[in-house]
């Protein structure tokens, strides 16, 4: 599946364009299924088929991956549990895991992230149906179609968006790490890389230690 800013797949160029599209076509000319890249909107992504990719809509690019393996899954269900049950304790927040859209305004309509906190201050950014602005925590669990993406262009995205902190994470075994960056002006600074045996720190959620080994076991 081709992944990048100019592919397109046969589900989302066959599939029929949502109502938003449709209406009026006697009238004037429809508009273009699947919009050109650069075009595609929050009406257009709320069209797409249910077929098991994940889709997400940056700068109006159409982004696809394939549903992410045990592996990646098992990071996020751990790291999730370890985040949630920090928060039984110290109820300061909110966490979400994917499939969750998240709309940053003039940049992405959505992303979705594997993981998210939202602070108690803010909780009025998440509606009934998606989250509304930044989080103040987002992380990312590498996969092979989505790593570049997760380093390049999400990784400026987040920054520009406002993401107070933004981890990434490889579940890989030979390379099992979680890297933490903070949000210093208008970029992120590497706050610490973190490997087997070490435990995660973190600004945004104060006291809360995330082993290594927890979410990504060999």
């Amino acid at each position: 599946m081709d992944s990048s800013p100019e592919g397109q797949t046969t589900d989302v160029a066959e599939a029929e364009p949502p109502a938003a599209a449709r209406i009026g076509r006697s009238r004037r000319p429809a508009r273009p299924w699947p919009p050109p890249q650069g075009q595609w909107t929050f009406a257009d992504y709320a069209g797409l088929p249910d077929n098991g990719f994940r889709y997400e809509v940056i700068h109006g690019g159409l982004y696809m991956s394939p549903a992410p393996r045990p592996r990646h899954q098992r990071a996020v269900t751990r790291l999730a549990h370890a985040l949630g049950t920090h928060l039984e304790r110290h109820p300061i927040g909110e966490v979400y895991v994917a499939p969750i859209d998240v709309i940053l305004p003039d940049l992405a309509e959505p992303v979705q992230p594997d993981v998210i906190f939202v602070a108690a201050e803010r909780q009025a950014i998440v509606s009934d149906s998606r989250v509304e602005a930044a989080p103040d925590l987002v992380v990312e669990v590498l996969s092979k179609a989505t790593a570049r993406r997760d380093r390049t262009l999400k990784f400026a995205l987040y920054a520009q968006a406002g993401v107070r902190e933004y981890w990434i994470v490889d579940a890989e075994p030979a390379t099992r790490s979680i890297e933490v960056y903070v949000l210093r002006g208008d970029a992120y600074a590497l706050a610490g890389a973190f490997g087997p045996g070490e435990t995660v720190g973190s600004e945004v959620l104060p006291g809360c230690g995330v082993a290594v080994d927890r979410v990504c076991p060999a």
